[in-house]
């Protein structure tokens, strides 16, 4: 079974963008809209990492982190923050406060995103990872 990933933004141009890059590198994506609806996948599928944007309606991403933080079936969990808050030292300080693990800034590729995922979760059935050697 692929390890599960949670895709949480409010955009769905960024669902659109990034599910195909992670599913294709072997990856299980699950899909949340909101910090809200982020805690309530992360309960019920526990996925093995999140992808976090932090400025979403209803509950921001960093309170949702914190909530996930708080549940002992969710709190090792990593979690990647995204963002395209200009106040980039800023969010990621307080990104690292909430329990995140790793911080990026949009705009970014979908291969900068697998690549961080690939560094946090690795599997042997990833494309990345199946890859014959030289």
């Amino acid at each position: 079974m692929p390890p599960k990933v949670l895709l949480v933004d409010d955009d769905p141009l960024i669902h659109r963008l990034y599910r195909p890059h992670i599913e294709r590198a072997g990856y299980q994506v699950f899909s949340a809209q909101s910090g809200v609806e982020a805690i309530e996948v992360a309960k019920r599928e526990c996925p093995q990492l999140i992808v976090m944007d932090i400025m979403m309606p209803q509950m921001d991403g960093l309170s949702a982190i914190r909530e996930i933080k708080s549940e002992a079936a969710t709190k090792d969990i990593p979690v990647i923050v995204v963002t395209a808050n200009p106040q980039y030292h800023l969010s990621q300080q307080e990104s690292q406060w909430a329990g995140a693990t790793c911080f990026l800034t949009k705009p970014f590729g979908p291969a900068s995103l697998v690549s961080a995922i690939q560094r946090l979760i690795p599997f042997a059935g990833s494309a990345e990872n199946s890859k014959p050697g030289p």
